[in-house]
């Protein structure tokens, strides 16, 4: 059985493990340095509301993480949950643990008016899982400038 915990900062290895493996997959765009990973994780687990860090564990071991953020979006009139990393290692993959990970954050968080993630074209399970959710494709492509 499965449950749903905040992240909490005795989590650290097994979750710094899983963002490890989960940017050298097909999830994402590109690596990200190890020093990045440590300070999400660190702002995931602090005071600061910003970042907030759930794991998964199934079957008394942490296997998979979730990030989320929360921001306003004018087109919705409201706030809007950014997935920013959700991770399920191979073993919790296709038994359920997923959509239910993805529910139940969801539920945690009533006043939301849009739930959204980013998802590369080739992750097509994740595509699936996320349809199955109620998900769609938004048109838009993304800007960045990082400082």
């Amino acid at each position: 059985m499965f449950e749903i915990k905040k992240m909490t900062s005795s989590m650290r290895t097994p979750v710094l493990e899983m963002a490890g493996k989960f940017y050298q997959s097909s999830a994402v765009s590109h690596p990200v340095p190890g020093s990045v990973l440590e300070q999400t994780f660190a702002d995931a687990v602090s005071e600061d509301p910003v970042l907030t860090g759930y794991v998964l564990v199934d079957d008394g071991r942490i296997a998979g993480f979730a990030y989320v953020t929360v921001y306003y979006a004018c087109e919705v009139g409201g706030r809007c949950l950014m997935f920013e990393e959700i991770y399920l290692d191979e073993g919790s993959r296709g038994k359920g643990c997923g959509s239910a990970f993805i529910r139940q954050i969801m539920e945690t968080w009533p006043r939301i008016k849009r739930f959204r993630l980013e998802v590369t074209e080739e992750n097509t399970a994740a595509i699936a899982l996320y349809k199955s959710l109620g998900f769609t494709f938004l048109d838009y492509r993304q800007m960045v400038r990082d400082v």
